[in-house]
């Protein structure tokens, strides 16, 4: 097996996830980077839900990559895989944060506070919060194909095809539509 193909783009993600975790335990070493490459994403997205700087991100993603590749057998059923790695990433961004959680007294006088200030982090909390009622305010179309592209680093046009129903030619052009889309409503909104 090895060297073969990657799993079939039109495939959901959990059934890529499947086909190159099964390859990997039969001896594909190469399908390893295609499990990897196919559920990092989500599992990046996962572990900034939880308030992780990138650093700390990273970390949580590549230890629970470790967790995996030191113990292949505790995922027997190549099924599972994304759920197993997505919910060690939930306990371990979990646990991230609880270790960041340091006493006062704990802290170095001299270490910098590199935490956003409390005007910086309100700004954000507003234009994050604008943004997401804008986005919740478009056609539900918009809303899902923006979702998908604004989580993967390179949207695989044809997967989002598959995934949403719309042929890939038309999936630019009505990007670009809903994007206008939501660009009119949040400049309405400064108007």
């Amino acid at each position: 097996m090895h060297g073969q193909p990657p799993a079939d783009a039109s495939a959901s993600l959990w059934d890529r996830a499947a086909e190159a975790h099964a390859r990997w335990r039969a001896g594909d070493r190469l399908a390893l980077d295609d499990l990897v490459r196919t559920l990092t994403p989500a599992l990046w997205h996962t572990a900034r839900s939880y308030g992780l700087s990138e650093d700390a991100a990273k970390d949580v993603l590549q230890n629970a990559w470790v967790r995996l590749v030191r113990d292949p057998g505790q995922v027997r059923d190549s099924q599972a895989v994304a759920g197993w790695l997505l919910t060690t990433t939930r306990r371990l961004a979990w646990a991230s944060t609880r270790a960041r959680e340091v006493p006062v007294e704990e802290v170095a006088p001299t270490a910098p506070d590199r935490s956003p200030t409390p005007e910086e982090a309100a700004i954000a909390g507003f234009e994050a919060s604008r943004l997401w009622g804008a986005v919740n305010s478009l056609n539900a179309r918009c809303q899902r194909l923006l979702r998908i592209v604004a989580f993967a680093e390179r949207p695989d046009y044809a997967a989002l095809s598959a995934d949403t129903g719309m042929p890939v030619g038309s999936i630019g052009p009505t990007r670009r539509r809903c994007l206008d889309k939501l660009r009119l409503l949040l400049e309405g909104e400064l108007a």
